[in-house]
């Protein structure tokens, strides 16, 4: 018994030491030397404070901001713990009723703008996390948001212009913007 025990307890050791710690430990040095900003969440500082991280979104509600996608994070919005989808389908009547009281709010919140909404601001992202919104999105917040701070809409077009996202590897996605860096832009215009 022993013949057989003592190589599958020390192959167990040997195995448990190279996967649960050497590994480990390699890639975290590799992460910290090679890509230590993201190695370290992505955050953002303001003022030596961390505020945010460039991939984790934030409740905005302010008409002096731009909002970002809808969180369906549990117990409150962007709650980073309790991150996922909803999972509810496109047809299900507790999707269909949030997205119908999402189109109430920015409606009631932009009464002049005739555009089409963008989706992203009515629907929950898959983490309910995102931190990124569509261009389609960050313009058609720009009449409100330029009305609040009373900046004129070139100033605000060329700011979002500016902080734009473009495709991952030039060909992935859509360009976009990170709504937490565009409004710590806005908060730094004179």
């Amino acid at each position: 018994m022993t013949k057989i025990l003592r190589p599958a307890l020390v192959l167990f050791a040997a195995l448990s030491l190279l996967t649960g710690l050497a590994y480990p430990l390699l890639t975290t040095a590799l992460a910290q030397a090679l890509f230590p900003h993201q190695a370290n969440g992505s955050l953002i500082e303001k003022n030596g404070q961390i505020i945010g991280s460039h991939l984790i979104g934030q409740n905005f509600s302010g008409m002096r901001y731009f909002w970002g996608r809808p969180s369906a994070t549990s117990p409150q919005a962007y709650n980073g713990l309790g991150s996922g989808g909803s999972n509810l389908g496109p047809t299900n009547p507790a999707q269909l009723a949030a997205v119908k009281g999402n189109l109430e709010q920015l409606r009631k919140a932009h009464p002049t703008q005739t555009a089409t909404v963008p989706v992203d601001l009515v629907t929950a992202s898959a983490s309910g996390l995102d931190p990124e919104i569509s261009l389609a999105a960050a313009y058609y917040q720009m009449d409100r948001v330029a009305t609040a701070r009373g900046i004129p809409v070139a100033r605000l077009h060329q700011l979002v212009d500016d902080h734009i996202i473009g495709e991952t590897f030039g060909l992935l996605g859509e360009p976009r913007v990170n709504v937490l860096e565009l409004n710590l832009a806005l908060d730094a215009v004179k």
